[in-house]
C-alpha cells in the first residue's frame, strides 16, 4: 500500500532503465546465478540504447547480495543520475526484464509495494529482546539489535542462605520489570519507525508479560507468532510459516480496509470517485488518499513489459493499458490533466509531457503521498478500472453517479 519509496523518481528527468530480476541464488551456483541473469538483462538494455554509465551503476547494485534467503525478486530503476530505486520483491518475476524508456516502469514496482509489509520482528525472553526488520519469512531485512532489560535476577535457582520464596519473588519481579522495559522499547520503535505490524515471538511467559505492558497503538499492531526466540529451542520452520501466515492475513485486512471504504463512500456518492477523468480531477487537487487500480491492469502490464523490452512497445507496455489513454503532466506532481489545454488553462506551459495514463496516475499519487491498492476482480466497481478514496471533498469534487446510461456498464470493465 505504501509507495513513498518510489518518491525519489518524482521530478527526476529520464530516460530510465527499469530492471525486474529474479534475485534468488541457487544452492549450487549461489550469486553467480543472479549475475548470469543480470548479464542477459544488460544485453537487452544495451540493444535498447541504455548508456554504459547507467548499466555500470545498475551492475554495481545488482552484484551486491541482498542477503535474503529463499525465492525473491528485485526491482531497480536508474537514470543518468544513478540508481534511484533498489528494492527486494516478495516474489521473483516469471521473466527477468529490462526496459530503457522515457519514463520508469512503475506498475510492477507498485504492485510489489501492495504486497510488501513493513514488519518489525521482536523475539523476547525474560532478560530482554532482539529486534529486526523482517521479510515474508521472518528473515532479517536488516541488522538484528539486542535490548537487555534493567534487571538480571531472572533465575529461580536456589542458593544457600536465601529462602526459595524470596528467590522466586525476585525473579518474577525482574521478569515483570524487564517486560515493561521491552514493551517501552517496542512502543518507542512503533512511534519512531512506524512499522505496519509487530511480530512478537519467544518465551511464552515473556510474550504474555510484554503484551500486557504495551501501549494502545503498539498493542493494536502486534501479532504473536510461535516458534521464534532469542536462543536455543527456536523452531525455524514453525516461525517462518507463522510469519508468512501473519503477513498474508495482514495484507488481506489492509486491502479490505481500503476497498470497504471505497465501496461505502461510493455508495454515499461522496468520498470516492471512479473513472480516469474523475481520478485525474481529484489528483490535480491533492485530494487522493488511496489510488485504487484493477488488479488485471498489473497482470496485463507484466506481460506487456516483457514484450516492450524486446522492442514491441513503448513505456513498458503501459501505453496499451487503460484503452491506450494518455494524460498530460507538468513539472509538479500535481500537474496532471486529460489534455495539454487543461494544463495551459492553469498557467502551466513549460515542461509539459504526454504519458501513458497508468504512468501519469502513479506519478501524481506518489507525489501527494497517496497509498495504492489493487482491487481483485469483482471486489469493487471501477469505471475504466481506476478509482480513488479521498482525504476530503467539497462542492468542486466530482460526484459519483450510478451507471444508468446505455454503454456505461461496459466502462466498469478493465480495458487492455
Amino acid at each position: 500500500m505504501k509507495i513513498d519509496w518510489l518518491k525519489p523518481l518524482v521530478g527526476r528527468p529520464g530516460p530510465f532503465a527499469t530492471v525486474y530480476l529474479d534475485a534468488t541464488p541457487s544452492a549450487e551456483a549461489g550469486d553467480r546465478d543472479v549475475a548470469n541473469r543480470w548479464r542477459a538483462v544488460r544485453r537487452s538494455l544495451e540493444r535498447q540504447g541504455a548508456p554504459a554509465s547507467v548499466l555500470d551503476a545498475l551492475e554495481a547494485a545488482v552484484l551486491r547480495p541482498t542477503r535474503t534467503a529463499g525465492a525473491h525478486g528485485r526491482v531497480l530503476i536508474a537514470s543518468d543520475a544513478g540508481v534511484a530505486v533498489d528494492r527486494v520483491l516478495r516474489n521473483p518475476p516469471a521473466v527477468a526484464t529490462g526496459a530503457w524508456l522515457p519514463v520508469p516502469v512503475l506498475l510492477q514496482a507498485a504492485q510489489a509495494a501492495d504486497e510488501a509489509v513493513d514488519a518489525l520482528c521482536v523475539a523476547v525472553d525474560r532478560s530482554g529482546a532482539d529486534f529486526w526488520p523482517c521479510d515474508a519469512g521472518g528473515r532479517p531485512g536488516g541488522a538484528r539489535e539486542t535490548f537487555e532489560g534493567p534487571n538480571d535476577e531472572v533465575s529461580k535457582t536456589s542458593s544457600t542462605g536465601t529462602k526459595r520464596a524470596i528467590i522466586e519473588s525476585r525473579a518474577e519481579d525482574s521478569w515483570k520489570r524487564n517486560a515493561a522495559a521491552v514493551a517501552a522499547e517496542i512502543d518507542r520503535r512503533v512511534t519512531e519507525g512506524n512499522p505496519e505490524v509487530v511480530l512478537l515471538t519467544g518465551d511464552v511467559r515473556a510474550v504474555n508479560l510484554v503484551r500486557a505492558e504495551l501501549a494502545q497503538e503498539a498493542s493494536r499492531r502486534t501479532v504473536e507468532v510461535a516458534g521464534g526466540g532469542r536462543g536455543p529451542g527456536v523452531r525455524a520452520d514453525t516461525f517462518e510459516a507463522g510469519v508468512e501466515d501473519a503477513l498474508d492475513s495482514y495484507r488481506e485486512r489492509r486491502r479490505e480496509v481500503v476497498l470497504a471504504e471505497f465501496r461505502q463512500d461510493q455508495g454515499r456518492e461522496e468520498g470516492a470517485v471512479s473513472s480516469i477523468d474523475d481520478v485525474v480531477a481529484v489528483l490535480a487537487r491533492g485530494q487522493v488518499k488511496a489510488l485504487v487500480l484493477a488488479e488485471q491492469i498489473a497482470i496485463d502490464s507484466t506481460s506487456a513489459l516483457a514484450a516492450s523490452a524486446g522492442g514491441a512497445g513503448g513505456a513498458g507496455g503501459a501505453d496499451g493499458l487503460l484503452g491506450g489513454r494518455t494524460l498530460w503532466i507538468g513539472p509538479d506532481p500535481m500537474h496532471i490533466a486529460t489534455s495539454r489545454a487543461d494544463l495551459a488553462d492553469l498557467g502551466v506551459s513549460d515542461g509539459l509531457e504526454e504519458l501513458p495514463a497508468t504512468s501519469a496516475l502513479l506519478r501524481a499519487a506518489i507525489g501527494q503521498d497517496a497509498a495504492l491498492t489493487f482491487a481483485p476482480e469483482g471486489s469493487v466497481e471501477l469505471m475504466d478500472g481506476v478509482g480513488a478514496t479521498l482525504r476530503w471533498h467539497d462542492d468542486g469534487t466530482p460526484k459519483e453517479v450510478a451507471a444508468t446510461m446505455s454503454g456505461d456498464g461496459d466502462r466498469f470493465t478493465t480495458p487492455r
